[in-house]
């Protein structure tokens, strides 16, 4: 995102009431305008909110989403209470919208809400876009970044969504992929189930929650999906592969980059990246230098920033555990 967006103090200077015009009147969204919906003053949210429920359906879609793709792109905005806000909005479509926008939050306060919009919203895909939201906060607390006593009520009410045989598809292939990051005894014997289930959609869930769950005893079968007729397949299959890490699977990550499907080939190169080892960092790199594949240079180029990182920070821990092991002070003292 353009700096230029950002930083545009001749926007700053229009006062909010006309900024809310421009927004909500114009046949075009002018974009640069939305960024004066970031950290608004109380007064500014309060008027906002008044106006918003007069603005025409159409254009609330267009503006929510908007907000959602520039807080994804950008991590200098703070549209969450106008997300906030925008959870009860009337249109499905704008509801979507913020529970996408909220897709960073660390506020658990939301997770009641959000919870309340997986269990009774009217609309099966608003339901499913609350369970994924779910499973951001899911993720956060197994990771110890989040309070670990919100997790019993998460999983219940994810396991509630999937057990039930009413809820609609859509629901219950969103509530499967969130307990993937579950450490739940029951989350294997679903996964197991929803990968044997008729249902190819539940499958490609069932290959979305492995990787979720980051163990290597999924391996095997990602590899095995790495094959599959389905391209779909096969690019979930090393999506969750990258997300385990593990270097069995580099082999056949490197075969999928010359994939005749380029959307599999650029999960295969992400991938590699998440992988990070000298053979990833080889394939990633004859896939640089190679120009038939110049669709894939700059995910290339990124995965390969991201091994970059990666090993600086092995690096760093690798550092930590020798100066903290007491078994090198010993050597050093003997020495």
């Amino acid at each position: 995102m353009s700096s230029k967006l950002v930083n545009d103090n001749e926007d700053k200077t229009i006062p909010f009431p006309s900024v809310l015009d421009e927004l909500f009147n114009d046949d075009t969204v002018p974009v640069h305008l939305l960024f004066r919906l970031s950290d608004m003053a109380v007064d500014e949210a309060a008027e906002f909110q008044r106006r918003w429920l007069e603005v025409t359906d159409e254009r609330r879609r267009v503006i929510m989403r908007h907000l959602a793709d520039l807080m994804e792109e950008n991590f200098a905005v703070d549209f969450a209470p106008v997300f906030v806000f925008a959870l009860e909005d009337r249109l499905p479509e704008v509801r979507i919208a913020a529970l996408d926008g909220l897709w960073d939050s660390t506020d658990i306060r939301l997770i009641g809400p959000i919870t309340r919009l997986m269990q009774s919203d009217e609309a099966d895909l608003v339901r499913a876009a609350a369970a994924a939201a779910l499973a951001h906060y899911l993720l956060l607390a197994e990771w110890g970044q989040l309070p670990d006593r919100i997790i019993p009520g998460i999983v219940e009410s994810l396991l509630a969504e999937y057990d039930n045989p009413d809820t609609a598809v859509a629901v219950r292939r969103a509530a499967l992929e969130a307990l993937g990051a579950a450490s739940h005894p029951r989350v294997a014997d679903i996964i197991e189930e929803a990968y044997e289930d008729s249902d190819p959609a539940m499958q490609m869930s069932a290959v979305f929650a492995m990787g979720n769950t980051a163990d290597r005893r999924w391996i095997p079968t990602l590899i095995a999906e790495m094959e599959s007729h389905n391209p779909d397949m096969r690019a979930e299959a090393a999506r969750a592969a990258g997300l385990i890490g593990s270097s069995d699977a580099i082999a056949p990550l490197g075969n999928l980059t010359v994939d005749e499907d380029v959307s599999v080939r650029l999960a295969a190169v992400i991938a590699l990246g998440q992988i990070g080892s000298e053979t990833a960092q080889e394939i990633l790199t004859a896939l640089l230098h190679d120009e038939e594949q110049a669709e894939l240079h700059e995910a290339v180029e990124e995965a390969l920033e991201e091994q970059t990182i990666l090993s600086g920070e092995l690096a760093l821990l690798d550092l930590d555990l020798a100066e903290d092991d007491p078994l090198d002070e010993t050597r050093i003292s003997l020495n």
